[in-house]
């Protein structure tokens, strides 16, 4: 009878489990299809036909394939490839700066031996609720900084992010600080503690202030617009807002006058720009979201 009772618990047990992994599973597979019909639509509507798509709305299987507007983004191979590899050399040089400032001024403001750390952050923080306003750093960034037309000018303003510095802090915070101090009695100084024993452990940090970082850089039109005055030197997004903006140009100049150039594909070009925008981007998240699903764990320190 015993045995019986216990089989019988055994398989309750196991058919409510699998219930519960088959409702979560489930669950969380229609909102990852929610998450990615969004991204599904605007590659489909890329290949699809400007007069189809402003006839019938954003299709779930194209009715009518066309490369026209791809055709029209990537015109000029040549002029595509610069501006990607000066966006990549911006988001890859960033990032590893973006980074490392965050988790040193983490670093520092999260040990407790600092004497002047609440001051430091108070005056972060203090940064982060009011500014000079645009035109005076404007001024600053072009007179007296020398921004304009050079490659830095769309690193410095990203470089360092205050929300990125409160959330390196909060991190290494909970690491426990016998691990600084065994390295000090061993003789380790700031940086090598920094160094070699911070970072290893602060893997998912790194992580996703990576990810946060490379985003920023990846987006940023903005600096393009206010520093960038040659072509040669457009990043990739600035280039596609460009063209996206010389095509409605012409398009409003052409229904105002009456000029027959109505076949410009602007609809499809802004899901095709997208894709071109956004795809390798999309394509980084895979390697470190694995950071963000594991744990820290910190090995026992032997008294």
């Amino acid at each position: 009878m015993k045995t019986e009772k216990k089989r019988s618990k055994r398989i309750k047990v196991g058919a409510d489990t699998v219930a519960v992994n088959i409702v979560g599973y489930l669950f969380i597979g229609i909102f990852a299809l929610l998450c990615f019909m969004p991204f599904y639509l605007i590659i489909i509507a890329s290949f699809t036909s400007n007069g189809n798509l402003i006839r019938n709305g954003f299709p779930l299987i194209p009715l009518e394939i066309s490369f026209e507007a791809y055709e029209l983004c990537i015109k000029n191979p040549a002029v595509i490839i610069r501006t990607y590899g000066n966006t990549i050399g911006v988001t890859v040089i960033g990032t590893l700066l973006a980074v490392f400032l965050s988790t040193m001024t983490g670093y520092v403001l999260s040990r407790k031996d600092f004497p002047w750390r609440n001051k430091f952050a108070f005056f972060f923080f203090f940064t982060t609720l009011f500014s000079g306003g645009l035109v005076p750093w404007y001024i600053l960034c072009t007179r007296y900084l020398g921004f304009k037309n050079h490659y830095y000018s769309l690193i410095i303003p990203l470089m360092f992010s205050v929300w990125n510095m409160i959330i390196s802090k909060s991190f290494m915070s909970g690491i426990p600080p016998a691990i600084t101090e065994s390295a000090k009695m061993d003789g380790a100084n700031d940086f090598v503690i920094y160094a070699r024993l911070i970072l290893p452990l602060s893997k998912p940090l790194v992580a996703t202030l990576g990810l946060f970082s490379a985003l920023a850089y990846w987006n940023d039109w903005y600096n393009c617009m206010l520093f960038i005055g040659k072509d040669e030197m457009f990043n990739l997004q600035y280039y596609l807002q460009n063209m996206l903006g010389s095509a409605e140009n012409m398009k409003i100049v052409a229904e105002k006058s009456g000029l027959p150039l109505t076949n410009v594909p602007l609809e499809s070009m802004k899901m095709a720009m997208t894709v071109i925008a956004t795809g390798p981007i999309i394509l980084l998240y895979p390697f470190v979201q694995r950071y963000f699903v594991k744990g820290l764990t910190i090995g026992a320190v032997k008294g």
